[in-house]
């Protein structure tokens, strides 16, 4: 059954890419629009006694067409087979090994950093988005067979969220429309993040569902790439999951490490904490709260969760 909702997704994918693709803006995202407006007239509707019974009917049959569409264009695909046990290695992920691979990234970023452009106030900044996408549609194709047998269309259809000034608010740096095949990514963000975000959100293009699949499977994108922008986004984003993993059993070490950022490092993790700061609120608080069920609730560690990540990480090192 899962096999058919698989072959279904590839489907249905093909055809909503042929639609919209060619789209400068997101088709998906004004559908969501028009939903939300929907769903806004028959609440306040309720209000009213003499539409009160049909328009709670009328609401509950949007959200629950909406819920069936959703489950058949993409929440079956979060029972597809993990990638862990497509790994030979299956070992459980381990500090010391997650330090030493630590150390490594640390002189990787380190030398990638100096080979990208920066902007006036030493900050790393993309020169061409759009060479960047072209890559991780072209390291698609370079994906191990035996961890991905997705099929790659080479169609582009990454673009800029419409809802980029509130996303900002939220802690969500992207999310892929199963409903338009579209993967849109927060134009405000730190350059530092778009372009792996914008390959993690790919992967879920080519159908992995799993938040921290995307992850491996956007880092398989990057870290081997001849772009330095994507390079460096997937290299920089690959230590920050190992430090993040590692600071609870050895805060010294993390501190450590961040000492031994090179100045520019240093430059683009100050400019994502000025932009995290600014950025907080309740907002931040209510979407990682749903995010964190949402993702529960469909086969998933929490959002906050990057232990399944570098368990990809450490096997497929091995």
């Amino acid at each position: 059954m899962i096999s058919f909702f698989e072959d279904f997704f590839e489907l249905q994918k093909t055809f909503h890419q042929i639609l919209f693709s060619w789209l400068p803006f997101s088709m998906g995202d004004l559908m969501y629009i028009l939903l939300g407006i929907t769903l806004l007239y028959y609440c306040i509707t309720l209000f009213k006694k003499k539409c009160r019974n049909s328009s709670l009917l009328k609401l509950l049959m949007v959200i629950n067409i909406f819920y069936f569409i959703y489950q058949i264009f993409w929440g079956m695909l979060y029972f597809q087979t993990p990638i862990i046990k497509k790994l030979s290695n299956q070992e459980k992920p381990e500090i010391n090994k997650a330090k030493k691979l630590a150390l490594q990234y640390l002189e990787k970023c380190k030398t990638t950093r100096q080979l990208v452009h920066e902007d006036h106030q030493g900050v790393f900044v993309i020169t061409n988005l759009k060479s960047v996408q072209q890559e991780i549609l072209y390291q698609q194709t370079k994906l191990p067979q035996y961890i991905s047998d997705k099929k790659v269309t080479q169609v582009l259809s990454i673009k800029p969220s419409l809802f980029k000034n509130v996303m900002s608010f939220t802690g969500i740096l992207g999310y892929y429309n199963p409903f338009t095949a579209e993967a849109q990514y927060n134009a405000e963000l730190p350059h530092t993040f778009i372009p792996f975000t914008t390959a993690h959100e790919s992967s879920h293009q080519l159908g992995f569902a799993r938040e921290q699949e995307a992850n491996f499977i956007g880092y398989l994108i990057g870290i081997n790439s001849s772009n330095n922008d994507l390079r460096y986004s997937t290299e920089y984003f690959t230590l920050k999951s190992l430090l993040k993993f590692i600071v609870d059993e050895d805060p010294a070490f993390v501190k450590s490490v961040l000492n031994q950022y090179s100045p520019a490092m240093r430059r683009d993790r100050l400019y994502e904490k000025r932009f995290i700061f600014n950025h907080q609120g309740w907002l931040d608080t209510f979407f990682g709260f749903t995010n964190n069920l949402f993702l529960k609730s469909n086969q998933q560690e929490g959002s906050v969760t990057y232990s399944y990540f570098i368990d990809l990480l450490l096997n497929y090192e091995n």
